[in-house]
This record gives structure tokens, sequence and C-alpha cells, in this order.
């Protein structure tokens, strides 16, 4: 079993920053006012969650793509096709506030995560890929639901 590279772990836990940054501004009024006066509303709370996970899921669905280019025939067509679903499942179905849009990415990234291990499964993606996935999937949807449950 291949450990994680160190370069993708350690990018891969930066990138789980402004999930955990929202949830500390939900949090802590002190950290939010400062938030709110520094770099502005959208760095805060849900705001920064939303963002940044449509931005991350469509982020996804190149390196989905870049998978499928592994890929030939049928295999590779339906790889390319996969690879959309992440930024097409934002685009349609992010917004309408901080809840619903939660809601949304919450499913959008467990839906990652199964195509990810399609990928995975197939020997497109590394074999330390689903131990890298898993373990940021969990850490992004714990940090979406603190909003949802607040």
């Amino acid at each position: 079993m291949t450990p994680i590279p160190r370069a993708a772990l350690w990018l891969g836990l930066a990138g789980l920053l402004p999930f955990i940054w929202g949830v500390l501004t939900l949090y802590s009024p002190t950290l939010a006012e400062w938030t709110s006066a520094t770099v502005g509303n959208r760095f805060r709370g849900p705001y920064v969650q939303v963002f940044y996970g449509a931005v991350i899921l469509s982020f996804m669905s190149g390196v989905l793509w870049g998978f499928a280019t592994r890929a030939t025939g049928r295999t590779a067509a339906t790889g390319y096709v996969l690879s959309v679903i992440p930024a097409l499942w934002v685009f349609f179905t992010v917004g309408g506030g901080p809840g619903p849009a939660s809601r949304s990415l919450i499913l959008g990234f467990l839906g990652l995560l199964a195509i990810d291990w399609a990928f995975w499964r197939q020997g497109l993606a590394p074999e330390w890929w689903m131990r890298l996935r898993l373990l940021l999937t969990a850490i992004v949807v714990a940090c979406l639901s603190v909003w949802l449950i607040r």
C-alpha cells in the first residue's frame, strides 16, 4: 500500500482551510466581525464555505477529466461523462441561500466520493487516492453540516 504523497496530503489539508474558517467564524462573533471588517462578509460563516465548495467541486471535475484521459474506448467515454457531473451539479443546484446550498454541496461531495471510487476501482486514480479523498470528504461534509445543525 503506497502512502499518500506528502505534497498531495498537505495541499489537500490546506484546501480545507476555507471550510474550517467558515466554522470558526460561525462560532466566534469576534472572528466573524474581524473577517467582515478585514476582507468582507463573503469570507465568513457559510458564505465562504458555499463559495469555496462550489469552486472545489468544479475543480474536481477537472481532476476526474484527467483520470479519464488514462482510459480508452467506452471506459474513457464514461469517465468523461462522470467527470463533468460535479461541475454541472454545482451549476444547477447550489443556490437559494446558505442552507439549501450547503445541503447541495454535501450531496455533491458525497457523489464526488462515489465517482472517485469508480475511477479508483478502474485503476485510473492512484492507489492512495481513496484514503486521501475519504479524509478530505469527511472533513468537508462535517464543516458544511455545522451550518445545518446550528
